[in-house]
């Protein structure tokens, strides 16, 4: 019997990461839009600064899906949502402080939305927490958007209704509350080599953290179910990676790490993907021991080939890559991926 490689609560997972990301683009617009609209040159410059911060967080949110390893589509509803959202905010019959208000709900929607995949993710394995930790940087300035947002509304309301500037007791108070999100957000937000220019290593490294935690959560449990499912992730995981790296990475490193070196990645990724359509045509539930037994082995292959990127092969490209060629890497390879699963996801369906 072969294991069944998709589980429903990551798939639904994967769909909101989808819906976050349908709704960061139709966040992007509404804040060109905003700003073309937009009376007043201060408010102008506040939606600018986040327009910024939006565009890089897009790139987080796709180095998230990506490493998470499912390919979704928006939910039916939210795609109807962002059309009609889209229409309304093109249209004339809204209000610019209207406009506004709607931005904010928006912000807000995307706020809880990033909650609720940590939340889930605490739930239904310790991997999708590894995967999904640099949406701690999307949520966090988010947060931080709707207190500006609240200052930004306050201001075009008054102007709108009287013609005058607000009192700013409140625009004070949102800057402090921003200032003091953004002490505690720190650490978070630096952490992420300046959001979506990771470089290579580090984009490989998530994909390792992320597969060890697979094997310990395989290693915890003898449940078929939980078995067959984080499996199926791996398998997945595993596959895209090793096909990313063979596409991306080992071409341009042969020159500097050599022949001899490269070629071993590639015959041990061609172990590994042996292993796993083996292990693949095993029923957990029947041949439990047998099962595990085959993720050891499988884990002592992996470990192995880990062990020689991160040190040999990273230092290699650390000596002979610029921190610019590093990131293109880490673009292609991340491409790469993101269509890999893509062609995985239909090939299963």
């Amino acid at each position: 019997m072969v294991t069944q490689l998709d589980d429903a609560k990551r798939l639904a997972i994967g769909e909101k990461l989808a819906d976050m990301k349908a709704i960061q683009n139709l966040i992007i617009s509404n804040e060109q839009r905003l700003m073309q609209e937009c009376p007043d040159q201060d408010v102008r410059e506040r939606l600018q600064n986040m327009l910024e911060d939006d565009r890089k967080n897009m790139g987080v949110l796709e180095t998230v899906i990506v490493q998470y390893g499912i390919q979704s589509e928006p939910n039916r509803t939210t795609q109807n949502m962002v059309q009609q959202i889209e229409q309304m905010m093109s249209g004339n019959e809204l209000s610019f402080y209207q406009k506004l208000v709607q931005h904010e709900l928006l912000k807000h929607g995307q706020v809880m939305s990033g909650l609720l995949v940590h939340k889930a993710a605490q739930v239904v394995g310790a991997d999708i927490e590894v995967a999904i930790g640099p949406l701690n940087t999307i949520n966090f300035e988010n947060r931080a958007h709707q207190e500006q947002l609240k200052g930004m509304l306050e201001l075009v309301g008054v102007r709108e209704l009287t013609g005058k500037d607000a009192d700013q007791g409140l625009w004070a108070r949102v800057q402090d509350a921003v200032a003091a999100l953004s002490g505690v957000a720190g650490s978070v937000v630096t952490q992420n080599t300046d959001k979506q220019d990771m470089n290579i290593q580090t984009l490989i490294r998530l994909d390792h953290n992320k597969v060890n935690t697979l094997f310990t959560q395989v290693g915890a449990t003898n449940d078929p179910q939980k078995l067959q499912e984080y499996f199926g992730q791996i398998y997945k995981d595993l596959m895209a990676h090793a096909q990313a790296e063979e596409e991306v990475v080992y071409p341009q490193v042969r020159s500097f790490y050599g022949n001899e070196d490269t070629q071993e990645l590639y015959d041990e990724q061609a172990e590994m993907k042996r292993m796993l359509d083996q292990i693949k045509a095993v029923d957990p539930a029947t041949s439990k021991d047998q099962f595990k037994s085959m993720i050891k082995q499988l884990m002592d292959v992996v470990g192995d080939h880990i062990r020689q990127e991160e040190s040999t092969m990273f230092a290699s490209i650390d000596r002979n890559c610029s921190t610019s060629q590093k990131e293109q890497m880490a673009s292609e390879f991340k491409a790469a991926k993101s269509r890999i699963q893509q062609e995985m996801a239909s090939s299963m369906r």
